[in-house]
């Protein structure tokens, strides 16, 4: 695949406005930290309509695909965010949506995505995996969105990024959870050069903090946890340039210290957030 070329701020611009009927402006609300080196804000993408970031990408990459390319139906590889976020754009869109996703797919999305019209087509792991890094299925018929390495689902989540500087503009870093990079790095070219972005990801899969080690992509456990949306064995290669010139490193933190930052986020702030939307603002 070739790589994923850096995105423009006019792109993402153009990805607000074809997305303001589907997702929503969400809340930019400080957090009491006691102690904490810095103001903590916490973005608060979990109100969007199917609870994740995901219907930004999803939207503008269906808003942007050939009307005759997605009438015969759209599918993607998701572990259930992206899976209803695209179920979602493909429903109103009037198209049939299929959902490769992992055999270990919590059963609440599953069932999210069959609410939404879409159908799931389960895979063991490493073939689910084998989607996402070869960009399609040979079983699967339609037209396949990348969940992470697609401009338009790039640049999508990268409204996330615009709402954020223009609502606290004397933001110093942005923390932002990695799965396969399609929000961290559309965060980083909204918020530019002058913002710091960090990755943060679960031990039991940080691929991205691997490959900064390392130089390049290389491969790392993945073992099973409840923190689902995030994770996986290796940074795609397509990717790797992107987030390595886009991102200012990666913060790579415990299962404990997720589950002590979601029950932080409901006990202070009344929401109720995902391993992989809560894990990362746990103070350290």
């Amino acid at each position: 695949m070739k790589p994923i070329v850096p995105i423009a701020l006019d792109a993402i611009r153009a990805a607000r406005t074809r997305i303001a009927g589907t997702a929503i402006r969400s809340p930019l609300l400080p957090l009491d930290v006691p102690n904490a080196p810095a103001e903590v804000w916490v973005k608060l993408e979990c109100l969007q309509p199917i609870g994740s970031f995901k219907v930004r990408g999803a939207t503008n990459a269906l808003a942007l695909a050939d009307p005759a390319a997605i009438a015969r139906g759209v599918y993607t590889g998701s572990a259930g965010n992206m899976a209803q976020g695209l179920a979602l754009a493909a429903r109103r869109l009037g198209v049939p949506c299929r959902v490769v996703v992992p055999d270990t797919a919590p059963g609440n999305k599953l069932e999210a995505i069959a609410r939404l019209g879409a159908t799931s087509v389960p895979l063991p792991f490493d073939e689910w995996w084998a989607v996402l890094r070869d960009h399609g299925h040979p079983d699967e018929d339609g037209h396949f969105v990348h969940p992470v390495s697609d401009p338009a689902v790039i640049a999508g989540n990268g409204t996330v990024g615009l709402e954020i500087v223009e609502e606290l503009p004397g933001v110093r870093a942005i923390v932002v959870p990695y799965g396969g990079g399609g929000l961290s790095c559309g965060i980083a070219a909204a918020v530019g050069t002058g913002v710091p972005v960090f990755a943060s990801e679960i031990e039991t899969a940080a691929p991205f903090a691997a490959a900064l080690g390392a130089g390049h992509p290389v491969e790392v456990r993945h073992t099973r946890s409840f923190v689902d949306g995030i994770g996986s064995t290796s940074v795609l290669e397509e990717m790797w340039p992107l987030a390595r010139s886009s991102l200012a490193g990666s913060a790579v933190v415990s299962v404990e210290e997720t589950c002590a930052a979601i029950r932080m986020l409901f006990e202070r702030g009344r929401v109720v957030a995902e391993g992989a939307g809560g894990h990362r603002w746990e103070p350290r």
